[in-house]
């Protein structure tokens, strides 16, 4: 189980305590989280989800807060930070910085169908619609300067293959560098994976965890949301569900000449970028209980995009 944070009862129903929202009737630590602490908690008014904050730019806090209040205010199905009587949203707990938010309905889609990835593209396009005109700015953490810093120091415990691969990946992160001033920019998600996602059977009915999102190039969402729903079974892409998720989102969000031209350098940097965080991860000392994802996933789907051609984007006529 992926919770870094340990609770006991008693301290839990004192943080409880000030939303007003009832006795705690149970509480259990979920086990997908790979960067923060998470819970779901019952309480009598209703079914919620803990998050304690673990790691990364603590600065950033009210960036994440910001962007998930004017998503659900556009009604897009997202989780938000419930307040206290007293109007707090974020707060403490065990020296962690803490938020309550919504349990939203639904469960992880395993092996997703084109409706789902229909579903999917449909959401990122409200997302970067709602927010392209005035995106809230933050760096992604993990982007291209991130890439091309860190990329070296991991070939150095490569050989082979895989050293070649990740030498030609960096080579792509840095041609892509020079297409970014010319791609539309909006607020991302940024790793909008399958278990990030919510569906009630067809239906998306929450996305969650956006504790990676940034303002950026539309595209890169694109890119790494693909990379992990419109898979065949030998991580390739499908036709069918990759046209499905694209074409959805085309026709809210029509794609521009300059996404078309940059698409198959961000498709391989989206692996590039998953990939790289995975062998650090996996270098790290092992912590029982938390999930580690295998980075060979990810060098096979950045293996695929260099031998197989880029699905086409549909632009308008």
């Amino acid at each position: 189980m992926s919770v870094f944070t340990p609770l006991e009862r008693a301290e839990l129903e004192a943080f409880l305590a000030p939303y007003g929202l009832g006795r705690l009737l149970d509480f259990q630590g979920i086990a997908a989280g790979v960067e923060n602490s998470n819970y779901f908690i019952s309480l009598e008014q209703g079914e919620f989800v803990l998050t304690l904050i673990e790691r990364g730019p603590l600065a950033d806090l009210p960036f994440f807060l910001q962007l998930l209040e004017r998503l659900h205010q556009a009604q897009l199905p997202v989780p938000f930070a419930i307040a206290t009587a007293q109007g707090e949203t974020l707060r403490q707990l065990a020296e962690k910085p803490a938020l309550l938010q919504p349990r939203l309905p639904g469960k992880h889609v395993v092996q997703p169908n084109a409706q789902h990835c229909a579903e999917i593209g449909r959401w990122l396009a409200r997302l970067h619609t709602t927010t392209q005109r005035e995106p809230l700015e933050r760096a992604s953490d993990r982007g291209l300067a991130w890439m091309l810093e860190e990329g070296p120091l991991q070939a150095m415990q490569l050989e082979g293959e895989a050293l070649q691969l990740l030498r030609l990946a960096l080579e792509d992160a840095r041609e892509l560098s020079a297409h970014l001033p010319q791609l539309p920019r909006a607020n991302l998600h940024a790793d909008l994976f399958r278990d990030n996602a919510l569906f009630d059977g067809n239906h998306l009915s929450g996305v969650i965890d956006f504790y990676n999102a940034c303002s950026g190039p539309m595209l890169y969402d694109l890119a790494i949301a693909l990379n992990d729903w419109c898979l065949d079974e030998q991580d390739g892409l499908d036709p069918h569900l990759t046209q499905a998720l694209l074409g959805a989102y085309a026709a809210l969000r029509p794609f521009t000449r300059a996404e078309a031209n940059a698409w198959p350098l961000m498709l391989r940097v989206a692996c590039l970028r998953f990939w790289l965080s995975r062998l650090i991860a996996a270098s790290q000392p092992a912590q029982p209980g938390v999930r580690i994802k295998p980075p060979t996933e990810f060098q096979l789907r950045l293996q695929l995009r260099r031998e197989q051609p880029a699905p086409s984007l549909p632009l308008a006529l």
